[in-house]
């Protein structure tokens, strides 16, 4: 109900201070669980993407937005997934909550870099999207959002008007389909996590670099029922 009043509200403010472009928002199922995966530029990114998609987008979001009650308000009454990124049982509690939704029907919002891009570069996936896959059996729908970095600089709250912003849906990818013998090795979370992030590369036309965004050091993996843990190397966070 306030997810539905919030989109009321603020979809006329948008679209009248900003120009937005979208393309292939139809490849979007209507119905059935589904990763809605992006690059992350700026905080506006979970405005614009769910003004856009006709159903609701639940996203997986920082859990410092949720230690303020000057946000936690805002993000709990709109039915937002905390994520903790340090990894570990924390992220994995987090993890298992957005499985719940998936499991149940839902969309879910994610930035498989786990945070916002530090440059204009795409950097390296993190796989908690990829064992949400495996353990929802859901197809994934990369996107591409350009321009929210010049609407929302990093550290500027406000947003400045009358500026594009092109969000771009690709086709979705069953990746179970495509590894469906493969599902029980976990050097597959490393596979789908690359290929989607070339996907989201290809359609936000931003440089690939094989980082992650953020250099905190993860805690040690705790896999979550039903999903099969990460190598070494990889993180556990979203």
């Amino acid at each position: 109900m306030v997810y539905e009043l919030f989109k009321v509200l603020l979809s006329p403010l948008l679209r009248g201070f900003f120009r937005i472009k979208v393309t292939g928002v139809e490849r979007v199922p209507a119905t059935g669980p589904v990763i809605i995966a992006s690059n992350h530029q700026a905080f506006c990114d979970s405005l614009f993407i769910p003004l856009v998609v006709p159903r609701r987008v639940t996203f997986v979001a920082k859990a410092d937005y949720f230690k303020s009650w000057k946000t936690r308000w805002f993000f709990s009454s709109i039915g937002q997934i905390p994520m903790e990124r340090g990894g570990g049982k924390a992220s994995m509690q987090s993890l298992n909550e957005a499985l719940r939704l998936l499991q149940g029907g839902g969309a879910l919002g994610i930035y498989p870099e786990g945070t916002r891009s530090p440059d204009e570069r795409l950097h390296r996936g993190r796989t908690g999207v990829a064992r949400l896959v495996v353990g929802a059996h859901c197809v994934v729908v990369p996107v591409g959002i350009l321009g929210t970095r010049e609407i929302q600089p990093i550290g500027k709250k406000m947003l400045r008007p009358f500026k594009t912003v092109d969000i771009r849906f690709g086709e979705p990818i069953d990746f179970c389909a495509r590894y469906a013998d493969r599902l029980e090795d976990r050097l597959v979370l490393r596979q789908i996590t690359d290929e989607l992030m070339f996907e989201i590369s290809e359609l936000s036309g931003q440089a690939y670099v094989d980082r992650y965004a953020s250099r905190r050091p993860a805690a040690p993996a705790v896999a979550p029922d039903g999903l099969k843990p990460a190598p070494a190397a990889a993180s556990p966070a979203a």
